[in-house]
């Protein structure tokens, strides 16, 4: 089974833990950053959206140029883009990057952040409409003559791209945790995205999402995508201390407490939900799957972590692996020190076990290399 991996992009030093505040790009940080995810090992790096975010096409675009081979995973709302338009500009970074192109759409898990935008459809209208974007982006790749489209969220006449994409198509991702998500994904999505929950529910959620690729008429299924926040050192002692010097900076964010979910106004959207539901039966899962990170952040995104060693975590990954999960995302708290120490030390380790597996038809022992004598441990 081929395993890939995937991380975030970020474009300035600040992050959760060191609690920086700069909205600027800064150029020097963004391609060391790129490079970093690259010579780790990394296949993908997800250039997220937000409101208030920097334009993810102009930053995945920009990473291209400073990386061979890594894929650029670009997040996208359908209210802040017509599909036409997206569809030449994902195209174009496709040419632009040597065929790397990734789409991960966004339905929106919060009312109040889309109507930042000024989109005011319900939940299940804006699957319905991201269903139809999708649709619509595939015409756009593949139709070589002018077609038109009378949709309930599109319109339009006699639309043709010239700009198709390198390999014919652009791999498309989809993500959430309800009925409507499994539903859009698992008919359309090439690749559906989970965040990190306990190996039980993470089962169920796969099969959801295959049930739902059968019953669209598909013969294959969505590649599945999970992802954790892991809090990793040499040891397991060292990791949770670590764990915990993260777990107060959480709580406290930047320049003071930060507000807490308390279960008075629960989130809107289905996965912070379940994060959060999760989290309040108990603080550890299975052989790593750590939850307070999600209780103090609110769930607001992928919040789960795995805390161990290096061989911890990496056995943890391999459990969700052995479920049928081919793309782990794993993205740090203090993002670039963590995604040194993911590259030198976790997926080596993963990728090891594999390899081993295909060569023998038999599951090893999980073994970290020594650390170099030179080796920063960020713990």
């Amino acid at each position: 089974m081929t395993v890939e991996f995937i991380s975030a992009i970020n474009v300035n030093p600040s992050n959760e833990v060191n609690g920086l505040a700069e909205p600027a790009v800064d150029p020097a940080f963004l391609r060391r950053y790129a490079r970093t995810l690259e010579d780790g090992g990394f296949d993908y790096t997800l250039v997220p959206y937000g409101s208030s975010f920097h334009d993810p096409f102009t930053i995945a675009a920009t990473l291209t140029q400073h990386t061979e081979r890594i894929k650029p995973i670009v997040a996208l709302r359908p209210n802040t883009v017509y599909p036409t338009v997206a569809a030449k500009a994902l195209a174009t970074l496709d040419q632009v990057s040597g065929g790397r192109a990734v789409v991960h759409f966004i339905a929106g898990g919060s009312d109040k952040e889309q109507a930042r935008e000024g989109d005011r459809l319900s939940k299940t209208e804006r699957y319905a409409r991201q269903e139809e974007y999708i649709r619509i982006l595939r015409r756009a790749w593949t139709e070589r003559t002018p077609f038109d489209h009378a949709g309930d969220y599109y319109s339009f006449e006699d639309f043709v791209s010239h700009v198709k994409p390198v390999n014919g198509t652009i791999p498309i991702s989809v993500g959430g945790s309800s009925d409507d998500a499994y539903r859009v994904g698992g008919a359309l999505g090439d690749i559906f995205g989970l965040w990190g929950e306990p190996l039980t529910e993470t089962q169920h959620q796969i099969s959801r999402v295959r049930e739902e690729a059968t019953r669209s008429g598909r013969v294959d299924s969505p590649r599945i995508w999970v992802t954790f926040r892991p809090i990793v050192a040499p040891t397991d002692a060292l990791a949770w201390e670590k764990a915990h010097r993260v777990l107060d900076i959480l709580k406290q964010g930047p320049g003071g407490p930060r507000r807490r979910w308390d279960g008075g106004g629960a989130p809107a959207n289905v996965g912070s939900q379940r994060l959060l539901e999760i989290a309040a039966r108990k603080d550890l899962h299975d052989r790593a799957l750590w939850t307070p990170t999600a209780t103090a952040t609110g769930a607001a995104g992928a919040s789960t972590a795995l805390v161990g060693s290096y061989e911890t975590v990496a056995a943890a990954i391999l459990d969700y692996v052995d479920l049928g999960a081919d793309l782990i995302s794993i993205r740090g708290y203090d993002n670039l020190n963590d995604a040194i120490d993911y590259g030198r030390y976790i997926l080596p380790l993963v990728r090891q076990e594999l390899a081993h597996r295909e060569r023998t038809g038999e599951r090893g022992r999980v073994v970290a290399q020594p650390p170099l004598e030179n080796d920063l441990v960020t713990s």
